[in-house]
Protein backbone atom coordinates (compact mmCIF):
# COMPACT_ATOMS: atom_id res chain seq x y z
CA UNK A 1 0.00 0.00 0.00
CA UNK A 2 0.77 3.54 -0.13
CA UNK A 3 1.81 6.27 2.17
CA UNK A 4 0.49 10.12 1.15
CA UNK A 5 2.67 13.11 0.70
CA UNK A 6 1.26 16.51 0.29
CA UNK A 7 4.12 19.06 -1.07
CA UNK A 8 3.76 22.51 -1.35
CA UNK A 9 5.93 25.55 -1.60
CA UNK A 10 5.08 26.41 1.94
CA UNK A 11 4.28 23.61 3.57
CA UNK A 12 1.00 25.23 4.88
CA UNK A 13 -1.70 23.54 6.73
CA UNK A 14 -4.40 22.19 5.16
CA UNK A 15 -7.52 22.21 7.80
CA UNK A 16 -9.83 19.07 7.57
CA UNK A 17 -7.31 17.02 5.72
CA UNK A 18 -5.39 13.93 7.60
CA UNK A 19 -2.37 13.97 5.55
CA UNK A 20 1.04 15.23 6.23
CA UNK A 21 2.05 17.82 4.35
CA UNK A 22 5.63 19.24 3.81
CA UNK A 23 7.50 21.68 2.27
CA UNK A 24 9.34 21.75 -1.17
CA UNK A 25 12.80 22.41 1.05
CA UNK A 26 11.96 19.12 2.96
CA UNK A 27 11.42 16.61 0.21
CA UNK A 28 13.90 18.26 -1.28
CA UNK A 29 16.31 16.85 1.98
CA UNK A 30 14.92 14.05 3.77
CA UNK A 31 13.54 11.97 0.74
CA UNK A 32 13.81 8.90 -0.17
CA UNK A 33 13.92 7.48 3.35
CA UNK A 34 15.33 3.79 3.75
CA UNK A 35 12.80 1.66 3.83
CA UNK A 36 9.75 3.76 3.35
CA UNK A 37 6.63 2.28 1.76
CA UNK A 38 5.56 2.81 -1.43
CA UNK A 39 4.94 6.48 -2.03
CA UNK A 40 2.65 9.11 -3.63
CA UNK A 41 2.83 12.44 -4.03
CA UNK A 42 0.49 15.38 -4.30
CA UNK A 43 2.53 18.35 -5.86
CA UNK A 44 0.54 21.26 -4.48
CA UNK A 45 3.44 23.59 -5.58
CA UNK A 46 3.34 26.12 -8.55
CA UNK A 47 4.18 24.55 -11.60
CA UNK A 48 3.64 27.12 -13.89
CA UNK A 49 7.57 28.32 -14.61
CA UNK A 50 9.39 25.92 -16.62
CA UNK A 51 12.41 24.25 -13.63
CA UNK A 52 10.29 25.90 -11.53
CA UNK A 53 10.00 24.08 -7.54
CA UNK A 54 6.75 22.35 -8.55
CA UNK A 55 8.61 21.17 -11.77
CA UNK A 56 10.98 19.26 -9.53
CA UNK A 57 8.96 18.15 -7.07
CA UNK A 58 7.24 16.00 -9.60
CA UNK A 59 10.56 14.96 -11.48
CA UNK A 60 12.65 13.70 -8.38
CA UNK A 61 9.69 11.89 -7.38
CA UNK A 62 9.41 10.43 -10.67
CA UNK A 63 13.15 9.90 -9.98
CA UNK A 64 12.75 8.52 -6.47
CA UNK A 65 10.40 6.00 -7.55
CA UNK A 66 7.46 7.74 -6.03
CA UNK A 67 4.03 8.70 -7.97
CA UNK A 68 3.02 11.97 -8.65
CA UNK A 69 0.04 14.07 -9.65
CA UNK A 70 0.48 15.82 -11.58
CA UNK A 71 3.52 14.06 -13.27
CA UNK A 72 6.21 15.58 -14.78
CA UNK A 73 4.56 14.77 -18.61
CA UNK A 74 1.61 16.46 -17.71
CA UNK A 75 3.53 19.62 -16.37
CA UNK A 76 4.82 19.73 -19.99
CA UNK A 77 1.85 18.96 -21.64
CA UNK A 78 -0.38 21.54 -19.89
CA UNK A 79 2.15 23.82 -20.45
CA UNK A 80 2.77 23.54 -24.13
CA UNK A 81 -1.06 23.99 -24.76
CA UNK A 82 -1.20 26.91 -25.97
CA UNK A 83 -1.55 26.30 -29.70
CA UNK A 84 -4.90 27.63 -31.06
CA UNK A 85 -5.60 24.56 -33.17
CA UNK A 86 -4.87 22.24 -30.46
CA UNK A 87 -7.10 23.72 -28.11
CA UNK A 88 -10.27 23.93 -30.34
CA UNK A 89 -9.28 20.00 -31.23
CA UNK A 90 -9.50 19.60 -27.81
CA UNK A 91 -12.57 21.69 -26.70
CA UNK A 92 -14.28 19.85 -29.86
CA UNK A 93 -13.36 16.07 -27.90
CA UNK A 94 -14.53 17.67 -24.90
CA UNK A 95 -17.60 19.50 -25.82
CA UNK A 96 -20.16 16.48 -25.61
CA UNK A 97 -19.45 16.16 -22.35
CA UNK A 98 -20.34 19.46 -21.29
CA UNK A 99 -23.80 21.31 -20.70
CA UNK A 100 -26.24 22.05 -22.98
CA UNK A 101 -25.98 25.51 -22.62
CA UNK A 102 -22.54 26.57 -22.03
CA UNK A 103 -22.01 30.14 -20.69
CA UNK A 104 -19.84 32.34 -22.86
CA UNK A 105 -16.70 33.38 -21.28
CA UNK A 106 -17.41 31.42 -17.97
CA UNK A 107 -14.66 29.39 -16.05
CA UNK A 108 -14.41 26.23 -14.60
CA UNK A 109 -12.30 25.22 -11.81
CA UNK A 110 -11.49 21.42 -11.44
CA UNK A 111 -10.16 19.93 -8.47
CA UNK A 112 -8.96 15.91 -8.80
CA UNK A 113 -11.21 15.23 -11.30
CA UNK A 114 -14.28 16.87 -9.38
CA UNK A 115 -16.52 20.26 -9.47
CA UNK A 116 -19.03 21.56 -7.63
CA UNK A 117 -21.50 21.67 -10.38
CA UNK A 118 -22.98 18.49 -10.95
CA UNK A 119 -23.74 19.48 -14.57
CA UNK A 120 -19.99 19.75 -15.26
CA UNK A 121 -19.05 16.63 -13.60
CA UNK A 122 -18.93 14.76 -16.91
CA UNK A 123 -16.36 17.22 -18.55
CA UNK A 124 -14.49 17.15 -15.55
CA UNK A 125 -13.58 13.61 -15.61
CA UNK A 126 -12.86 13.61 -19.32
CA UNK A 127 -10.83 16.20 -19.03
CA UNK A 128 -8.71 15.09 -15.75
CA UNK A 129 -8.05 11.68 -17.42
CA UNK A 130 -6.40 13.81 -19.98
CA UNK A 131 -4.26 15.59 -17.68
CA UNK A 132 -4.54 14.30 -13.87
CA UNK A 133 -3.36 17.29 -12.25
CA UNK A 134 -5.39 18.45 -8.62
CA UNK A 135 -6.32 21.98 -9.95
CA UNK A 136 -7.14 22.95 -13.28
CA UNK A 137 -8.67 26.17 -14.33
CA UNK A 138 -10.75 26.17 -17.46
CA UNK A 139 -11.64 29.16 -19.39
CA UNK A 140 -14.69 28.75 -21.23
CA UNK A 141 -15.44 29.53 -25.13
CA UNK A 142 -16.00 33.10 -25.89
CA UNK A 143 -13.19 34.94 -24.11
CA UNK A 144 -10.82 37.04 -25.90
CA UNK A 145 -8.06 34.35 -25.73
CA UNK A 146 -11.21 31.61 -26.28
CA UNK A 147 -10.45 28.04 -24.28
CA UNK A 148 -7.92 26.86 -22.71
CA UNK A 149 -6.64 24.89 -19.69
CA UNK A 150 -4.24 25.74 -16.96
CA UNK A 151 -2.82 24.09 -14.26
CA UNK A 152 -2.93 25.66 -10.87
CA UNK A 153 -1.29 26.06 -7.75
CA UNK A 154 -3.76 26.02 -4.25
CA UNK A 155 -2.12 29.77 -3.46
CA UNK A 156 -3.78 30.89 -7.30
CA UNK A 157 -6.81 30.33 -6.40
CA UNK A 158 -9.59 33.06 -5.61
CA UNK A 159 -10.09 33.43 -2.23
CA UNK A 160 -13.84 31.79 -2.40
CA UNK A 161 -12.33 28.68 -3.96
CA UNK A 162 -9.91 27.41 -1.15
CA UNK A 163 -12.30 25.74 1.08
CA UNK A 164 -13.84 24.05 -1.97
CA UNK A 165 -10.37 22.37 -2.97
CA UNK A 166 -9.70 21.58 0.58
CA UNK A 167 -13.19 19.29 0.27
CA UNK A 168 -12.20 17.83 -3.00
CA UNK A 169 -8.85 17.04 -1.93
CA UNK A 170 -9.79 15.73 1.45
CA UNK A 171 -12.31 13.21 -0.90
CA UNK A 172 -9.47 11.98 -3.37
CA UNK A 173 -7.75 11.46 -0.74
CA UNK A 174 -10.32 9.22 1.38
CA UNK A 175 -12.06 7.61 -1.85
CA UNK A 176 -10.27 7.59 -4.40
CA UNK A 177 -6.46 7.22 -3.25
CA UNK A 178 -7.53 5.21 -0.51
CA UNK A 179 -5.77 5.82 3.13
CA UNK A 180 -3.18 3.28 3.66
CA UNK A 181 -4.44 0.50 6.24
CA UNK A 182 -2.22 -2.92 7.74
CA UNK A 183 -2.96 -5.30 4.99
CA UNK A 184 -2.35 -8.96 4.41
CA UNK A 185 -1.89 -8.79 1.13
CA UNK A 186 1.27 -8.37 -1.09
CA UNK A 187 -0.41 -6.28 -4.19
CA UNK A 188 -3.69 -4.71 -5.61
CA UNK A 189 -5.24 -5.68 -8.48
CA UNK A 190 -7.84 -3.79 -10.21
CA UNK A 191 -10.36 -5.99 -12.54
CA UNK A 192 -11.94 -3.58 -14.63
CA UNK A 193 -15.52 -5.38 -15.03
CA UNK A 194 -19.20 -4.05 -16.25
CA UNK A 195 -21.78 -6.09 -15.05
CA UNK A 196 -24.15 -4.99 -16.82
CA UNK A 197 -22.14 -5.07 -20.43
CA UNK A 198 -24.30 -7.87 -22.70
CA UNK A 199 -21.42 -10.15 -23.59
CA UNK A 200 -18.99 -9.91 -21.49
CA UNK A 201 -15.93 -11.62 -21.43
CA UNK A 202 -16.69 -12.95 -18.12
CA UNK A 203 -19.14 -13.64 -15.78
CA UNK A 204 -20.11 -13.04 -12.28
CA UNK A 205 -19.16 -16.22 -11.11
CA UNK A 206 -16.06 -16.14 -12.95
CA UNK A 207 -15.19 -13.04 -11.67
CA UNK A 208 -15.73 -13.97 -8.17
CA UNK A 209 -13.11 -16.75 -8.54
CA UNK A 210 -10.64 -14.57 -10.28
CA UNK A 211 -11.28 -12.67 -6.92
CA UNK A 212 -10.78 -15.68 -4.61
CA UNK A 213 -7.54 -17.40 -6.60
CA UNK A 214 -5.68 -13.75 -6.34
CA UNK A 215 -5.74 -13.98 -2.46
CA UNK A 216 -3.92 -17.20 -2.55
CA UNK A 217 -1.11 -15.80 -4.74
CA UNK A 218 -1.29 -12.78 -2.06
CA UNK A 219 -3.39 -10.18 -4.36
CA UNK A 220 -5.76 -8.60 -3.00
CA UNK A 221 -8.33 -7.97 -5.89
CA UNK A 222 -11.50 -5.46 -6.29
CA UNK A 223 -14.07 -5.25 -8.96
CA UNK A 224 -13.66 -1.34 -10.39
CA UNK A 225 -16.00 0.35 -13.28
CA UNK A 226 -14.34 2.24 -15.60
CA UNK A 227 -16.13 5.17 -14.28
CA UNK A 228 -14.20 4.76 -10.86
CA UNK A 229 -10.68 4.26 -12.54
CA UNK A 230 -9.55 8.18 -12.18
CA UNK A 231 -6.54 7.01 -10.96
CA UNK A 232 -4.54 3.85 -11.27
CA UNK A 233 -1.43 4.02 -9.42
CA UNK A 234 -3.38 3.10 -5.79
CA UNK A 235 -3.24 -0.70 -7.59
CA UNK A 236 -0.01 -2.86 -8.83
CA UNK A 237 -1.95 -4.97 -11.41
CA UNK A 238 -5.21 -4.00 -14.08
CA UNK A 239 -7.01 -7.39 -15.46
CA UNK A 240 -9.57 -6.30 -18.08
CA UNK A 241 -12.69 -7.86 -17.76
CA UNK A 242 -14.62 -5.68 -20.16
CA UNK A 243 -14.73 -6.09 -23.99
CA UNK A 244 -11.98 -3.97 -25.27
CA UNK A 245 -11.66 -1.83 -28.51
CA UNK A 246 -9.27 0.61 -29.67
CA UNK A 247 -11.47 3.45 -29.79
CA UNK A 248 -12.44 2.77 -26.45
CA UNK A 249 -11.66 3.98 -22.82
CA UNK A 250 -10.56 0.30 -21.71
CA UNK A 251 -7.69 0.63 -24.44
CA UNK A 252 -6.80 4.15 -23.14
CA UNK A 253 -6.41 2.60 -19.54
CA UNK A 254 -4.24 -0.21 -20.67
CA UNK A 255 -1.96 2.20 -21.95
CA UNK A 256 -2.15 4.59 -18.99
CA UNK A 257 -1.65 1.48 -16.81
CA UNK A 258 1.37 0.46 -18.70
CA UNK A 259 2.85 3.48 -18.51
CA UNK A 260 2.77 3.82 -14.29
CA UNK A 261 4.35 0.74 -14.28
CA UNK A 262 0.62 -1.83 -13.51
CA UNK A 263 1.02 -5.18 -14.50
CA UNK A 264 -1.45 -5.11 -17.32
CA UNK A 265 -3.36 -7.94 -19.14
CA UNK A 266 -4.69 -7.09 -21.62
CA UNK A 267 -2.07 -4.99 -22.37
CA UNK A 268 -2.17 -2.04 -24.94
CA UNK A 269 0.06 -3.93 -27.83
CA UNK A 270 -2.01 -6.74 -27.48
CA UNK A 271 -5.66 -4.48 -27.59
CA UNK A 272 -3.90 -2.54 -30.81
CA UNK A 273 -2.90 -6.08 -32.41
CA UNK A 274 -5.87 -7.85 -31.78
CA UNK A 275 -8.74 -5.42 -32.14
CA UNK A 276 -7.97 -4.77 -35.77
CA UNK A 277 -8.22 -7.82 -37.79
CA UNK A 278 -6.17 -6.26 -40.92
CA UNK A 279 -3.25 -6.52 -38.65
CA UNK A 280 -4.35 -10.14 -37.93
CA UNK A 281 -4.69 -11.01 -41.66
CA UNK A 282 -1.24 -9.09 -42.74
CA UNK A 283 0.78 -10.65 -39.50
CA UNK A 284 -0.63 -14.05 -40.64
CA UNK A 285 0.43 -13.25 -44.10
CA UNK A 286 4.11 -12.51 -42.87
CA UNK A 287 4.69 -15.16 -40.54
CA UNK A 288 3.20 -18.13 -42.41
CA UNK A 289 0.41 -18.72 -39.91
CA UNK A 290 -2.09 -20.85 -41.75
CA UNK A 291 -5.28 -19.02 -42.08
CA UNK A 292 -8.56 -19.00 -44.61
CA UNK A 293 -7.96 -17.24 -48.20
CA UNK A 294 -8.52 -13.77 -47.17
CA UNK A 295 -8.55 -10.45 -49.13
CA UNK A 296 -8.32 -6.67 -47.97
CA UNK A 297 -10.12 -4.19 -49.99
CA UNK A 298 -10.83 -0.69 -49.98
CA UNK A 299 -14.28 -0.39 -52.48
CA UNK A 300 -17.30 -1.64 -53.79
CA UNK A 301 -16.81 -1.21 -57.63
CA UNK A 302 -17.88 -3.55 -60.11
CA UNK A 303 -13.66 -4.48 -60.45
CA UNK A 304 -12.68 -5.20 -57.10
CA UNK A 305 -16.24 -7.41 -57.00
CA UNK A 306 -15.14 -8.75 -60.03
CA UNK A 307 -11.31 -9.53 -58.41
CA UNK A 308 -12.88 -10.88 -55.32
CA UNK A 309 -14.80 -13.71 -57.50
CA UNK A 310 -11.89 -14.57 -59.42
CA UNK A 311 -10.12 -15.43 -56.08
CA UNK A 312 -13.14 -16.84 -54.15
CA UNK A 313 -16.22 -18.72 -54.18
CA UNK A 314 -19.91 -18.12 -52.86
CA UNK A 315 -21.18 -18.02 -49.96
CA UNK A 316 -18.12 -15.85 -48.63
CA UNK A 317 -17.43 -13.95 -45.35
CA UNK A 318 -17.55 -10.18 -45.07
CA UNK A 319 -15.89 -9.02 -41.80
CA UNK A 320 -15.13 -5.43 -40.12
CA UNK A 321 -11.79 -5.21 -39.34
CA UNK A 322 -13.15 -4.21 -35.77
CA UNK A 323 -15.93 -6.64 -34.60
CA UNK A 324 -16.10 -9.51 -31.30
CA UNK A 325 -18.58 -12.16 -30.86
CA UNK A 326 -19.67 -12.40 -34.48
CA UNK A 327 -21.05 -8.67 -34.74
CA UNK A 328 -19.76 -6.90 -37.86
CA UNK A 329 -19.37 -10.31 -39.60
CA UNK A 330 -21.53 -11.22 -42.47
CA UNK A 331 -22.10 -14.57 -44.93
CA UNK A 332 -22.97 -13.34 -48.44
CA UNK A 333 -24.25 -15.74 -51.10
CA UNK A 334 -24.32 -13.42 -54.59
CA UNK A 335 -23.15 -10.47 -56.17
CA UNK A 336 -25.99 -8.46 -55.17
CA UNK A 337 -25.33 -9.50 -51.53
CA UNK A 338 -21.70 -8.77 -51.49
CA UNK A 339 -21.82 -5.46 -53.34
CA UNK A 340 -25.07 -4.30 -51.04
CA UNK A 341 -22.78 -5.30 -47.66
CA UNK A 342 -19.59 -4.21 -48.79
CA UNK A 343 -21.06 -0.64 -50.04
CA UNK A 344 -22.35 -0.31 -45.82
CA UNK A 345 -19.14 -1.35 -44.14
CA UNK A 346 -17.05 0.88 -46.23
CA UNK A 347 -19.51 3.71 -44.86
CA UNK A 348 -18.05 2.78 -41.35
CA UNK A 349 -14.32 1.87 -42.27
CA UNK A 350 -11.96 2.53 -44.94
CA UNK A 351 -11.15 -1.39 -45.27
CA UNK A 352 -13.07 -4.19 -45.13
CA UNK A 353 -12.09 -8.19 -45.41
CA UNK A 354 -13.81 -10.66 -47.43
CA UNK A 355 -12.70 -14.13 -46.58
CA UNK A 356 -13.38 -17.80 -48.04
CA UNK A 357 -16.16 -19.79 -45.82
CA UNK A 358 -15.36 -22.46 -44.26
CA UNK A 359 -17.87 -25.26 -42.98
CA UNK A 360 -17.16 -26.43 -39.41
CA UNK A 361 -19.90 -27.90 -37.08
CA UNK A 362 -17.73 -26.25 -34.52
CA UNK A 363 -14.43 -23.80 -33.66
CA UNK A 364 -11.93 -24.67 -31.54
CA UNK A 365 -11.03 -22.05 -28.88
CA UNK A 366 -7.70 -22.62 -27.11
CA UNK A 367 -6.67 -20.51 -24.54
CA UNK A 368 -3.33 -19.36 -24.47
CA UNK A 369 -1.12 -17.28 -21.46
CA UNK A 370 2.16 -16.60 -22.04
CA UNK A 371 2.58 -18.93 -24.80
CA UNK A 372 1.21 -21.81 -23.34
CA UNK A 373 -2.02 -23.66 -23.64
CA UNK A 374 -4.26 -23.76 -20.55
CA UNK A 375 -7.37 -24.65 -21.69
CA UNK A 376 -9.47 -26.13 -25.00
CA UNK A 377 -12.81 -26.15 -25.89
CA UNK A 378 -15.17 -26.59 -28.72
CA UNK A 379 -17.86 -23.79 -29.56
CA UNK A 380 -20.48 -25.26 -31.77
CA UNK A 381 -22.76 -23.69 -34.09
CA UNK A 382 -25.85 -21.57 -33.09
CA UNK A 383 -29.03 -23.79 -34.03
CA UNK A 384 -29.79 -23.38 -37.83
CA UNK A 385 -26.92 -20.91 -38.03
CA UNK A 386 -23.34 -20.54 -39.66
CA UNK A 387 -21.82 -18.80 -36.65
CA UNK A 388 -21.34 -19.65 -33.04
CA UNK A 389 -23.64 -16.86 -32.50
CA UNK A 390 -27.03 -15.66 -33.67
CA UNK A 391 -27.71 -12.46 -32.83
CA UNK A 392 -30.71 -12.45 -35.30
CA UNK A 393 -32.38 -15.25 -32.86
CA UNK A 394 -35.79 -14.34 -31.34
CA UNK A 395 -35.43 -17.18 -28.60
CA UNK A 396 -32.72 -16.14 -26.40
CA UNK A 397 -31.61 -20.47 -26.13
CA UNK A 398 -30.71 -20.76 -29.93
CA UNK A 399 -28.72 -16.99 -29.65
CA UNK A 400 -25.53 -19.23 -29.15
CA UNK A 401 -24.76 -22.88 -29.95
CA UNK A 402 -23.00 -25.46 -27.15
CA UNK A 403 -19.55 -26.31 -26.35
CA UNK A 404 -17.51 -28.73 -25.07
CA UNK A 405 -14.73 -27.67 -22.64
CA UNK A 406 -11.56 -30.33 -23.12
CA UNK A 407 -7.90 -31.16 -21.58
CA UNK A 408 -5.46 -29.26 -24.06
CA UNK A 409 -3.23 -32.55 -24.39
CA UNK A 410 -6.85 -34.15 -26.00
CA UNK A 411 -6.48 -31.53 -28.62
CA UNK A 412 -5.29 -32.64 -32.24
CA UNK A 413 -1.11 -31.44 -32.12
CA UNK A 414 -1.88 -29.33 -35.35
CA UNK A 415 -4.66 -27.30 -33.69
CA UNK A 416 -2.26 -26.71 -30.74
CA UNK A 417 0.65 -26.04 -32.85
CA UNK A 418 -1.16 -23.10 -35.24
CA UNK A 419 -2.93 -21.27 -31.96
CA UNK A 420 0.72 -21.06 -30.20
CA UNK A 421 2.34 -19.66 -33.53
CA UNK A 422 -0.56 -16.91 -34.07
CA UNK A 423 -0.20 -16.11 -30.05
CA UNK A 424 3.47 -15.79 -30.54
CA UNK A 425 2.77 -12.93 -33.57
CA UNK A 426 1.10 -11.16 -30.75
CA UNK A 427 2.83 -11.35 -27.24
CA UNK A 428 2.58 -12.98 -23.83
CA UNK A 429 -0.30 -11.98 -23.03
CA UNK A 430 -3.81 -13.99 -22.25
CA UNK A 431 -5.31 -14.75 -25.62
CA UNK A 432 -8.50 -16.47 -27.08
CA UNK A 433 -7.36 -18.28 -30.57
CA UNK A 434 -10.20 -19.04 -32.80
CA UNK A 435 -9.32 -22.25 -35.18
CA UNK A 436 -10.82 -24.34 -37.72
CA UNK A 437 -10.42 -27.74 -38.59
CA UNK A 438 -11.02 -29.74 -41.93
CA UNK A 439 -10.04 -32.94 -42.03
CA UNK A 440 -5.73 -32.43 -41.12
CA UNK A 441 -6.05 -28.73 -42.38
CA UNK A 442 -6.50 -26.34 -39.49
CA UNK A 443 -7.19 -22.09 -40.31
CA UNK A 444 -6.65 -19.96 -37.32
CA UNK A 445 -9.63 -17.56 -37.81
CA UNK A 446 -8.46 -14.65 -34.90
CA UNK A 447 -6.84 -13.99 -31.78
CA UNK A 448 -8.64 -12.62 -29.23
CA UNK A 449 -7.15 -10.72 -26.46
CA UNK A 450 -9.97 -10.84 -24.42
CA UNK A 451 -11.03 -14.01 -24.11
CA UNK A 452 -14.16 -15.79 -23.00
CA UNK A 453 -13.85 -17.30 -19.43
CA UNK A 454 -17.05 -17.84 -17.80
CA UNK A 455 -17.91 -20.39 -14.84
CA UNK A 456 -18.83 -23.68 -16.02
CA UNK A 457 -17.89 -23.08 -19.33
CA UNK A 458 -13.76 -22.42 -20.54
CA UNK A 459 -13.57 -23.81 -16.56
CA UNK A 460 -15.26 -26.97 -16.80
CA UNK A 461 -12.31 -29.39 -16.84
CA UNK A 462 -9.90 -27.39 -15.16
CA UNK A 463 -12.26 -25.83 -12.21
CA UNK A 464 -10.52 -23.62 -9.94
CA UNK A 465 -7.05 -24.04 -11.07
CA UNK A 466 -7.59 -22.16 -14.36
CA UNK A 467 -7.93 -19.19 -12.10
CA UNK A 468 -4.83 -19.68 -10.46
CA UNK A 469 -3.14 -20.35 -13.27
CA UNK A 470 -3.55 -16.34 -14.62
CA UNK A 471 -3.36 -15.19 -11.13
CA UNK A 472 -0.37 -17.25 -10.57
CA UNK A 473 0.90 -15.41 -13.88
CA UNK A 474 0.08 -11.98 -12.50
CA UNK A 475 2.11 -12.22 -9.04
CA UNK A 476 5.04 -13.79 -11.77
CA UNK A 477 5.18 -10.65 -13.26
CA UNK A 478 4.65 -8.62 -10.10
CA UNK A 479 7.71 -10.93 -8.21
CA UNK A 480 9.53 -10.39 -11.48
CA UNK A 481 8.59 -6.58 -11.82
CA UNK A 482 9.90 -6.05 -7.72
CA UNK A 483 12.99 -7.25 -8.80
CA UNK A 484 13.77 -4.70 -11.72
Amino acid sequence: MYTTLVVTDSGTELPGVDLKVIPFDQYLADYPKLGEPKTRIINLCNTERYLSRGYYCSLLAESRKHQALPSVNTINDLRQLEDAEDLRQLWNSLAPFAPKDVQAGGQVFIYFGQVEDPLWQSFARALFERFPAPVLKIALPGTERGFSVENQSPGQLPEEERAVFQRKLRTFTEKVWRSPKQRKYRWDMAILYDPEEAMAPSDVGAIQRFIRAAAKVGIEAEVIRSRDMLNLTQYDALFIRETTSIDHLTYRLARKAEKEGLVTIDDPTSILRCCNKIFLHDAFSYNKVDAPHTLVVADASQTTLARIESELAYPMVLKMPESSFSVGVFKVKDRADLETKLQSMLEDSSLALVQEYLYTDYDWRIGVLNGRAIYACKYFMARGHWQIYNHGSAQPRYQSGGFETIATFEVPRGVLKAALKACSVIGKGLYGVDVKQQDKQVYVIEVNDNPSIEHRVEDRYLGDELYMMIMQEFADRLEQRGRN
